[in-house]
């Protein structure tokens, strides 16, 4: 199956960012739509689903904390069943805009700390998870790829993507830099294809560390809310048709 490119989408009601967003549509074949507590609200939500049934493109939902200020990237302490709560709530609100769209929920992808904290914490991670089985067992979980939750997902029974990340370096153990690193995120067009390119030949990144990771991924993401997120969606889609 040709990896699949994702895009976290509907986090901004700025006009040109909104813009940006309807145009990516074109280059990815996934999105994941903000369901209002990290970013986005109902208008975003209903607009963004609809541009993304246009497109043909398929749909997620993208349940974060409730952090707006912070933008859903700040640690919280939560409980489990929080957690669970707050994904029903989330989803079940996009899986409304999508039916009255007559589309599909195609997956769930978790955002920002919700998504790292979950990653490799065994109670978070189940929490999230059963989360998602509940709303539909046939839903399938975006996660970090080569992280606990994955093995908690496919026991399970839920169908999963494992992740990578277009514009994200990585720590020799397969996570995410920090954010509150300096060197989190790739900037450099230039950068950013030749870790694509790695990914999507060899299936592995280079680390900060500069130690090579074997990483199997179904889903390649590009953060929409980037400065560079069109710029990036168009080259790798071009990228990825080049290597067929």
């Amino acid at each position: 199956m040709p990896i699949d490119i994702n895009c976290d989408m509907g986090e901004s009601g700025d006009a040109l960012a909104l813009k940006n967003d309807e145009e990516i549509l074109n280059y990815v074949t996934s999105v994941n739509i903000a369901c209002g507590y990290h970013a986005g609200n109902h208008t975003i939500m209903h607009n963004t689903v609809r541009n993304a049934i246009r497109k043909n493109v398929q749909i997620g939902a993208h349940p974060g904390y409730p952090d707006l200020e912070g933008f859903g990237r700040r640690n919280m302490d939560v409980s489990a069943q929080e957690i669970y709560n707050m994904i029903v709530y989330q989803v079940g609100a996009l899986q409304a805009f999508v039916a009255v769209e007559k589309g599909v929920l195609h997956h769930v992808k978790p955002h920002g700390a919700l998504y790292n904290q979950s990653a490799n914490n065994i109670e978070k991670a189940t929490a999230v998870v059963n989360a998602v089985y509940d709303l539909n067992p046939a839903y399938v979980l975006y996660c970090l790829a080569g992280s606990e939750i994955v093995k908690i997902a496919k026991a399970k029974g839920l169908r999963v993507y494992e992740e990578v990340f277009s514009d994200r370096r990585y720590n020799a153990d397969g996570t995410l830099v920090s954010r509150e690193e300096p060197n989190a995120v790739i900037h450099s067009e230039e950068e950013m294809l030749i870790h694509v390119e790695s990914i999507l030949t060899a299936n592995e990144v280079m680390s900060v560390q500069q130690k090579k990771i074997q990483l199997s991924a179904q889903t390649l993401c590009i953060h929409g809310d980037g400065p560079h997120a069109l710029t990036f969606a168009k080259k790798i889609d071009a990228l990825r048709k080049q290597i067929g």
